[in-house]
This record gives C-alpha cells, structure tokens and sequence, in this order.
C-alpha cells in the first residue's frame, strides 16, 4: 500500500505537468494558427483583403456594379484634408451598408449609465498624492468585457478629441454569447490581456490576442470581444485614445533598419464575414456617454476591404529594447512602443511605453529607475513578473499613478539591491512586462477606483528608505562611471 501511495503521489505531479504542456501547447498552436490568418504589412501603410475572389474592386473605389452585389462604404479616420502622410481611411465592400446595422430611430439609443466604466471630464478632488490601485478580482458569471470595463482613471475630454482613458476589465463571458456589438466613436482602443486569451472580431476581420501582445481597433470600427478558444475567463488593461492616432516613433540616430516596435511586425485581420439575422444589440460610446441599441443583423458582413485604417496586433515579445552599454540609463521614452503626439512637437497626448526582458550594462550606475518628478504624468501597469523598482510589492493586474510633479521612485528594497548590486557585471532581466501610459495631462482617478481599488498606504513605501547622507565622509575622486581600460591614463 505504501508503493501504491508512492505511485500516486508521483502521478499526480505528471499529470499535472501533462496538462500544463497539454495546455501550452494548444496556446501555440492557436497563435501560430492566427498569425497564419493575419496579413504582414506596415503599421500605419495599406493592407488589403477579400474573403471571396473578386471581391475587392481594383481599378475603382466605388464601381457602378460592384462584385457580388456589394455595397461599397468609406469609413474614413480622419479629415479630407489632412495631408496625405496622415490621412487614414478604410474601403469597405459589405453585404449591406452600415445604415441598416444601426438603430432606426433616436429613441432606440438607450442612454446606459454604466457603473463602472465612465468617461472624463470629472469634478471630484484629486490631491496630488501617488496612487495605487489593487487588481480586479475575477469576475462574477455572465459578466462580458463591456460589462466588466472599469475606468481606473482619465483625463481630458472625449468630445473635444483630447486626453485618453485608464481603465481594467474583467470577464467570464464573451460579447457573442449576448449577441453584443460595439462601437466606439471618441477613441482608439488599446488591449492588454494580463490573464486569458482573446477573440477580437471586427468589421476587418478577427484578431487572436494573448498576454504579452496587444490589440489596437481603431475609433468608429464595431467590434467584439470574446474569450478565446480555451480561455474560461480574462483579465486585463484597455487604454481610450481620444487624442490623435497612434504612430511608430521616429528613431533619430538609432538608423532605419531594428530597435524598438518594428512597424512590419504589426499584424491586420483578414477579412471574414458572416450574414445572420437574429436580436443583437449594439453599445455605442459617443461624446463621453454609452448608448445600447438592439440590431437585427450581425455587423460583421464585410467581405472585403482596403486601407490604413485597420484594426491591428502586436506581440511585445518583439520588441527590440535599447539601452546604455556605458553607464547610466536613458529616459524612459527609449521604451515607447506607440505615441499619440498633440499640435507641440515632441508633446504626446499618450506614450505607450514597455518595460520587457532585457540587459542592463550600465557600470558604476544605479540601475533601477531613479527618484524623479516629471512634467509628464504615468499610469503604470504589470503584465507580467514583477517590476524592479518595486520587486515586492507591485502586483500584475495592479495600477499606479504618478502625476505630474509628484515625487516617486524605487521602493526601499530597490534602492539596497540597486546600490549594492555588482556593476561589473550585466545583468538579464527576466519574467517582466511592465507598461506605462504617460500623458500630458495629469491622471484623474475615478470615484469608483477610489473608492473599491485604492491603496492608500501605497505612498508609505517609500517611508523606509534609509538616511545616509554623511557630511563627515569626504568623497575620492570620481570616477568614469565605464573606464576605459589601464585606468591609471584616464
């Protein structure tokens, strides 16, 4: 019996590692499934897809007698006028135009008063005190990602096309099991998932989002968003644009070819449509506010389309980090991943900036984030891991704020490990994905968030770094923080 007992404490284990490869393998293969369906292009450049042969009219954009009795339709990002380097558009060619997935009357936009998930601007205080907030629990049964969206915090105003959003979801249910649709007309829409795998299905086709990649569905674009295959719920950070369209930024002197988010490896949806009557509904986000409607038809009958317009993903895992290889570190604009810049040149409205596995080589340095006070304003996030300028205490699923000129930095046990560490030597970073959100405009948090999310001991931490400041200790000479070799001639 004893032998016996053995056995079956040794299967237990290696079933449970059966499952957990059985289950890794099945989340490759869903992405290398997706990526197979997805189109390799250019972010921000034209990308082009028909679900049937012939579909996609080539020689016009609005034929008298398009194929297959289609009806051309524009949906266009942004003002005729534009210059033409930032002009953004989408031709659509769908089974029918986009009047008849709409309400046929005004009375059928039922103002919907969410409780959670809500938009600026807000008239509550807001001290100028770091905040942090907890993650969402699980989400109760039923509840889908509009249901479970909560505004963390914001800034700006939606109608005047200026400031974004912070906000967390929590899901346990996809969109489609309510027949639900939405359009979004005040922002562009950032995914993050932190836990659980998504189905992002739009009017340009479907996109397969996991932890560590993004999903970026662009304003006026309906869309969906379900629990993917083998995901039973889902958590995660969702960012509101309402300023100007994300752009790839420049990189100056680090050349043309590699470093940061190459815009090749942003991913566009090929185009898939159905053509289904039944109850829908259809939750639309118009100046601030939430509208819900009933449809007749699905919205998703596009067979083809072209433009610059589409809806994207990107895996973060391809994110090629710089960093000093001499001594000290850059700021942390050499992270940014996407940038929604305001009229004053190098000003964003929203950096989206990404803090993933790397080396960090700078000798003689303190190499966690040093204290400091910025002009601009974070929202901070985990995706994954821990961060190091707070190794113990930032959970994944967490949020800070630090707004503007509110003093933060490494928690204490950062600053010991930051000083006493071995310079020397490189060091790997590893099991992280932090983010941040940083904007121009301070981060207002939500009554709710305030009230169910915050951590108000969090400026406490800072509360046990040590004193060490010695005026009796006269300093040597300084040295190059990376000599160069025979130190004696330098």
């Amino acid at each position: 019996s004893s032998s016996a007992a053995v056995r079956g404490r040794t299967r237990a284990p290696r079933r449970a590692e059966g499952k957990r490869a059985k289950a890794a393998m099945l989340r490759r293969s869903l992405l290398r499934r997706a990526e197979v369906e997805l189109q390799h292009g250019s972010f921000g450049g034209f990308f082009h897809s028909e679900a049937l042969p012939g579909a996609l009219p080539r020689k016009q954009n609005s034929p008298q007698h398009p194929p297959y009795g289609l009806y051309p339709e524009l949906l266009s990002g942004t003002a005729f006028t534009v210059p033409r380097a930032k002009n953004r558009y989408a031709w659509f060619y769908r089974i029918r135009p986009s009047v008849q997935h709409s309400p046929q009357s005004a009375t059928d936009y039922e103002p919907w008063a969410h409780p959670t998930w809500v938009s600026p601007p807000f008239h509550h205080a807001c001290p100028p005190v770091q905040f942090r907030f907890q993650p969402l629990p699980a989400a109760a049964e039923g509840v889908d990602f509009v249901d479970g969206a909560v505004t963390v915090a914001a800034n700006g105003d939606p109608t005047a096309q200026d400031g974004c959003g912070a906000n967390a979801y929590a899901m346990s249910s996809s969109m489609s099991a309510k027949g639900r649709f939405l359009r979004h007309a005040d922002a562009d829409v950032l995914i993050l998932p932190q836990e659980g795998e998504l189905e992002v299905r739009t009017e340009f086709g479907d996109l397969h989002v996991g932890p560590c990649e993004l999903a970026l569905v662009q304003r006026g674009t309906v869309f969906q968003v379900n629990l993917a295959e083998g995901s039973r719920a889902a958590r995660g950070y969702f960012l509101e644009n309402f300023g100007d369209f994300f752009v790839v930024p420049e990189l100056g002197p680090i050349g043309i070819s590699g470093g940061l988010a190459h815009p090749r490896h942003f991913l566009a949806p090929r185009a898939r449509f159905e053509e289904r009557e039944g109850s829908f509904e259809l939750v639309s986000k118009f100046m601030g506010r939430l509208f819900r409607s009933p449809l007749e038809r699905s919205p998703l009958d596009v067979v083809a389309w072209y433009g610059n317009l589409a809806p994207c993903k990107y895996d973060m895992r391809l994110f090629a980090a710089v960093n000093s290889v001499t001594y000290d570190h850059p700021d942390p604009s050499i992270n940014v991943v996407l940038s929604s810049y305001t009229a004053s040149p190098g000003l964003a409205n929203i950096d989206f900036v990404i803090f993933p596995p790397r080396w960090m080589a700078a000798e003689g340095t303190f190499r966690p984030p040093w204290f400091h006070r910025n002009y601009m304003s974070e929202f901070m996030g985990l995706l994954y891991g821990s961060y190091d300028a707070k190794p113990d205490s930032f959970k994944p699923g967490a949020s800070s704020i630090h707004n503007r000129f509110t003093p933060h930095g490494p928690d204490a046990a950062a600053v010991r490990a930051g000083t006493e560490a071995d310079t020397t030597k490189p060091e790997r970073y590893t099991d992280s994905l932090a983010f941040m959100w940083e904007t121009r405009l301070p981060w207002h948090p939500t009554e709710h968030a305030l009230a169910t999310m915050h951590d108000a001991a969090y400026p406490r931490c800072w509360s046990s770094v040590e004193r060490r400041f010695d005026a009796s200790a006269r300093p040597a000479a300084e040295p190059y923080g990376c000599p160069f070799e025979g130190r004696g001639k330098w």
